[in-house]
Protein backbone atom coordinates (compact mmCIF):
# COMPACT_ATOMS: atom_id res chain seq x y z
CA UNK A 1 0.00 0.00 0.00
CA UNK A 2 1.65 3.44 -1.32
CA UNK A 3 0.81 5.79 1.27
CA UNK A 4 0.56 9.96 0.77
CA UNK A 5 1.45 11.90 4.05
CA UNK A 6 0.52 14.99 4.72
CA UNK A 7 1.27 17.48 7.80
CA UNK A 8 -0.88 20.52 8.78
CA UNK A 9 1.43 22.79 10.43
CA UNK A 10 -0.19 26.34 9.83
CA UNK A 11 -2.77 27.98 12.11
CA UNK A 12 -6.56 26.29 12.15
CA UNK A 13 -7.68 27.78 15.17
CA UNK A 14 -5.48 26.48 17.66
CA UNK A 15 -5.37 27.60 20.67
CA UNK A 16 -1.48 26.29 21.81
CA UNK A 17 1.16 25.63 20.02
CA UNK A 18 1.52 21.91 20.87
CA UNK A 19 -1.20 20.71 18.60
CA UNK A 20 0.80 22.19 15.68
CA UNK A 21 3.81 20.02 17.33
CA UNK A 22 1.65 17.43 17.59
CA UNK A 23 1.23 17.11 13.76
CA UNK A 24 5.14 17.11 13.17
CA UNK A 25 6.02 14.64 15.85
CA UNK A 26 2.89 12.40 14.02
CA UNK A 27 4.54 13.06 11.35
CA UNK A 28 7.96 12.24 11.73
CA UNK A 29 7.37 9.30 13.93
CA UNK A 30 5.53 7.56 10.65
CA UNK A 31 8.02 8.89 8.38
CA UNK A 32 10.55 6.67 10.49
CA UNK A 33 8.13 3.57 10.93
CA UNK A 34 6.67 3.70 7.04
CA UNK A 35 9.31 5.25 4.93
CA UNK A 36 7.48 7.89 4.07
CA UNK A 37 8.39 11.44 3.29
CA UNK A 38 5.79 14.11 4.59
CA UNK A 39 4.57 16.97 2.73
CA UNK A 40 4.46 19.93 5.10
CA UNK A 41 1.39 22.42 4.49
CA UNK A 42 0.42 25.93 6.70
CA UNK A 43 1.49 29.41 7.28
CA UNK A 44 1.94 29.61 10.79
CA UNK A 45 0.45 32.49 13.36
CA UNK A 46 0.75 32.57 16.69
CA UNK A 47 -1.95 30.05 18.53
CA UNK A 48 -5.15 32.53 20.27
CA UNK A 49 -7.96 32.18 22.07
CA UNK A 50 -9.87 33.49 19.43
CA UNK A 51 -13.85 33.56 17.71
CA UNK A 52 -14.11 31.74 14.23
CA UNK A 53 -14.86 34.92 12.76
CA UNK A 54 -10.98 35.74 12.81
CA UNK A 55 -9.53 32.15 13.04
CA UNK A 56 -11.18 31.21 9.63
CA UNK A 57 -10.04 33.99 7.57
CA UNK A 58 -6.26 33.77 8.77
CA UNK A 59 -6.19 29.85 8.09
CA UNK A 60 -7.53 30.69 4.40
CA UNK A 61 -3.99 30.19 2.84
CA UNK A 62 -3.20 27.16 5.23
CA UNK A 63 -6.66 25.41 4.20
CA UNK A 64 -6.10 26.21 0.29
CA UNK A 65 -3.16 24.75 0.38
CA UNK A 66 -4.25 21.66 2.21
CA UNK A 67 -6.95 21.15 -0.63
CA UNK A 68 -4.54 21.00 -3.08
CA UNK A 69 -2.45 18.15 -1.04
CA UNK A 70 -5.49 16.41 -0.42
CA UNK A 71 -6.71 17.07 -4.30
CA UNK A 72 -3.26 15.55 -5.49
CA UNK A 73 -2.98 12.52 -2.92
CA UNK A 74 -6.16 11.34 -4.32
CA UNK A 75 -5.55 11.71 -7.42
CA UNK A 76 -1.97 9.85 -6.94
CA UNK A 77 -4.37 7.49 -5.60
CA UNK A 78 -2.89 5.42 -2.43
CA UNK A 79 -3.85 6.29 1.14
CA UNK A 80 -4.15 9.78 2.31
CA UNK A 81 -2.79 10.24 5.55
CA UNK A 82 -3.12 13.36 6.87
CA UNK A 83 -1.49 14.61 10.27
CA UNK A 84 -3.30 17.68 10.93
CA UNK A 85 -3.40 19.84 14.39
CA UNK A 86 -6.93 20.73 14.54
CA UNK A 87 -10.17 18.97 13.39
CA UNK A 88 -10.17 22.82 11.52
CA UNK A 89 -8.14 20.92 8.91
CA UNK A 90 -11.19 19.04 7.81
CA UNK A 91 -12.58 22.01 6.41
CA UNK A 92 -10.10 21.71 3.50
CA UNK A 93 -9.82 17.62 3.12
CA UNK A 94 -13.27 16.94 2.97
CA UNK A 95 -14.89 18.96 0.39
CA UNK A 96 -12.39 17.25 -2.10
CA UNK A 97 -12.96 13.92 -0.70
CA UNK A 98 -16.85 14.43 -1.44
CA UNK A 99 -16.01 15.63 -4.70
CA UNK A 100 -14.08 12.64 -5.91
CA UNK A 101 -16.19 10.01 -3.39
CA UNK A 102 -19.45 11.09 -3.05
CA UNK A 103 -20.73 7.78 -2.02
CA UNK A 104 -18.08 7.21 0.64
CA UNK A 105 -18.54 6.98 4.27
CA UNK A 106 -17.02 9.42 6.74
CA UNK A 107 -16.07 7.98 10.68
CA UNK A 108 -15.90 10.80 12.38
CA UNK A 109 -14.59 9.63 15.55
CA UNK A 110 -14.63 12.21 17.82
CA UNK A 111 -15.81 12.90 21.57
CA UNK A 112 -17.94 16.15 20.43
CA UNK A 113 -20.63 15.91 17.50
CA UNK A 114 -18.30 19.29 16.08
CA UNK A 115 -21.60 20.29 14.46
CA UNK A 116 -22.36 23.27 15.79
CA UNK A 117 -22.52 26.69 13.48
CA UNK A 118 -22.12 30.37 14.27
CA UNK A 119 -25.38 30.88 15.82
CA UNK A 120 -25.55 27.92 18.13
CA UNK A 121 -21.86 27.68 19.28
CA UNK A 122 -21.49 28.88 22.61
CA UNK A 123 -17.63 29.57 22.10
CA UNK A 124 -17.19 30.22 19.36
CA UNK A 125 -14.82 27.54 18.90
CA UNK A 126 -14.10 26.88 14.79
CA UNK A 127 -12.77 23.45 15.50
CA UNK A 128 -16.65 22.90 16.98
CA UNK A 129 -18.43 23.55 13.76
CA UNK A 130 -15.97 21.93 11.27
CA UNK A 131 -18.75 18.75 10.44
CA UNK A 132 -21.80 21.49 10.33
CA UNK A 133 -20.04 23.17 7.53
CA UNK A 134 -18.93 20.19 5.09
CA UNK A 135 -22.34 19.40 5.42
CA UNK A 136 -23.53 22.33 4.43
CA UNK A 137 -25.01 23.40 7.20
CA UNK A 138 -23.52 26.63 7.46
CA UNK A 139 -20.88 28.36 4.80
CA UNK A 140 -17.27 28.50 5.65
CA UNK A 141 -16.31 29.66 2.13
CA UNK A 142 -14.55 26.40 1.57
CA UNK A 143 -17.01 23.99 0.28
CA UNK A 144 -19.12 21.29 1.71
CA UNK A 145 -20.18 18.20 -0.25
CA UNK A 146 -20.63 15.84 2.33
CA UNK A 147 -24.31 14.04 2.76
CA UNK A 148 -24.94 13.93 6.73
CA UNK A 149 -26.66 10.99 6.03
CA UNK A 150 -23.12 8.92 5.29
CA UNK A 151 -21.48 10.60 8.25
CA UNK A 152 -21.35 7.89 11.96
CA UNK A 153 -19.85 9.92 14.59
CA UNK A 154 -17.72 6.98 16.38
CA UNK A 155 -17.59 7.54 19.96
CA UNK A 156 -19.31 11.02 20.44
CA UNK A 157 -20.84 11.69 23.77
CA UNK A 158 -19.85 15.09 24.65
CA UNK A 159 -22.63 16.96 22.88
CA UNK A 160 -24.22 20.08 22.69
CA UNK A 161 -28.00 20.84 23.36
CA UNK A 162 -28.49 22.33 20.20
CA UNK A 163 -25.82 20.43 18.50
CA UNK A 164 -27.75 17.12 19.01
CA UNK A 165 -30.97 18.68 17.51
CA UNK A 166 -29.25 19.89 14.20
CA UNK A 167 -27.54 16.27 14.08
CA UNK A 168 -30.72 14.63 14.62
CA UNK A 169 -32.64 16.52 11.97
CA UNK A 170 -29.75 16.31 9.82
CA UNK A 171 -29.49 12.16 10.31
CA UNK A 172 -26.07 11.95 11.27
CA UNK A 173 -25.54 8.26 12.89
CA UNK A 174 -24.32 8.08 16.33
CA UNK A 175 -22.49 5.17 17.92
CA UNK A 176 -21.46 6.00 21.58
CA UNK A 177 -19.05 4.83 23.49
CA UNK A 178 -20.23 1.40 24.99
CA UNK A 179 -21.74 0.33 22.27
CA UNK A 180 -18.33 1.21 19.96
CA UNK A 181 -17.18 -2.82 18.36
CA UNK A 182 -16.06 -3.63 15.21
CA UNK A 183 -19.53 -5.56 14.81
CA UNK A 184 -21.76 -1.81 15.09
CA UNK A 185 -18.74 0.06 12.57
CA UNK A 186 -19.09 -2.02 9.84
CA UNK A 187 -22.83 -2.60 10.13
CA UNK A 188 -22.59 0.95 9.84
CA UNK A 189 -20.25 0.88 6.78
CA UNK A 190 -21.47 -1.56 4.94
CA UNK A 191 -19.56 -2.17 1.18
CA UNK A 192 -18.91 1.91 1.33
CA UNK A 193 -15.39 2.62 0.51
CA UNK A 194 -14.23 5.00 3.89
CA UNK A 195 -12.73 7.91 5.23
CA UNK A 196 -11.59 7.71 8.91
CA UNK A 197 -11.23 10.87 10.63
CA UNK A 198 -10.14 10.55 14.62
CA UNK A 199 -9.97 13.35 17.23
CA UNK A 200 -7.51 12.19 19.74
CA UNK A 201 -9.46 13.22 22.63
CA UNK A 202 -12.33 10.32 21.60
CA UNK A 203 -10.12 8.17 23.82
CA UNK A 204 -10.46 8.07 27.51
CA UNK A 205 -8.11 10.54 29.20
CA UNK A 206 -4.54 9.33 29.60
CA UNK A 207 -4.32 7.24 26.42
CA UNK A 208 -3.22 10.12 24.01
CA UNK A 209 -3.05 14.01 25.32
CA UNK A 210 -5.76 16.14 23.23
CA UNK A 211 -6.86 19.30 24.28
CA UNK A 212 -10.65 18.79 24.91
CA UNK A 213 -10.71 15.53 26.53
CA UNK A 214 -13.87 14.27 28.76
CA UNK A 215 -14.01 11.14 30.82
CA UNK A 216 -15.80 8.16 29.50
CA UNK A 217 -14.31 7.78 26.02
CA UNK A 218 -13.13 5.08 23.81
CA UNK A 219 -10.42 2.72 25.20
CA UNK A 220 -7.07 1.44 23.30
CA UNK A 221 -8.87 -2.20 22.82
CA UNK A 222 -12.01 -0.51 21.25
CA UNK A 223 -10.24 1.40 18.70
CA UNK A 224 -7.88 -1.05 17.61
CA UNK A 225 -10.79 -3.46 17.45
CA UNK A 226 -12.21 -1.44 15.09
CA UNK A 227 -9.43 -0.62 12.95
CA UNK A 228 -8.68 -3.88 12.62
CA UNK A 229 -11.72 -5.35 11.35
CA UNK A 230 -12.05 -2.45 8.60
CA UNK A 231 -11.24 -4.44 5.18
CA UNK A 232 -7.98 -1.94 3.92
CA UNK A 233 -9.38 -1.87 0.30
CA UNK A 234 -12.61 0.05 1.07
CA UNK A 235 -10.17 2.72 3.37
CA UNK A 236 -9.18 6.31 1.08
CA UNK A 237 -7.57 8.24 4.13
CA UNK A 238 -6.96 8.78 7.43
CA UNK A 239 -7.08 11.76 9.37
CA UNK A 240 -5.35 12.13 12.98
CA UNK A 241 -6.04 15.20 14.96
CA UNK A 242 -5.30 16.85 18.03
CA UNK A 243 -2.53 15.41 19.42
CA UNK A 244 -1.86 18.16 22.56
CA UNK A 245 1.87 16.89 23.18
CA UNK A 246 2.62 16.47 26.67
CA UNK A 247 5.74 18.67 28.61
CA UNK A 248 7.51 15.78 29.50
CA UNK A 249 9.09 13.24 27.08
CA UNK A 250 8.10 10.10 28.62
CA UNK A 251 4.48 10.62 28.63
CA UNK A 252 5.22 11.97 24.40
CA UNK A 253 7.07 9.15 23.86
CA UNK A 254 4.26 6.76 25.15
CA UNK A 255 1.81 9.07 23.60
CA UNK A 256 3.24 8.51 19.64
CA UNK A 257 3.68 4.65 20.58
CA UNK A 258 -0.29 4.55 21.08
CA UNK A 259 -0.83 6.34 18.35
CA UNK A 260 1.49 4.03 15.94
CA UNK A 261 -0.35 1.13 17.62
CA UNK A 262 -3.81 2.00 17.00
CA UNK A 263 -3.06 3.23 13.21
CA UNK A 264 -0.79 -0.29 12.09
CA UNK A 265 -3.91 -2.49 11.43
CA UNK A 266 -4.94 0.05 8.59
CA UNK A 267 -1.38 0.56 7.33
CA UNK A 268 0.45 -2.78 7.52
Amino acid sequence: MSINLIVSQGRVGDKTQQTIKGALLTAKALEKKYGVKARSIGKFYTPENDDWSVSLPQARETLNELKQAVESSIQKQGLTLLASNTCSASLASLPVVAKHHPDALLLWIDAHGDFNTPETSSTGYLGGMVLSAVCGVWDSGHGSGVRSEQVVLVGAHDIDYKERELLRQSGVRIIPPKEVNSEAVLEAVGNSKIWIHIDWDVMDPGCIPADYQVSGGLLLEQIQEVFSALPKNQILGIELAEFHVPTDEKSTTKAISNILDIIAPILE
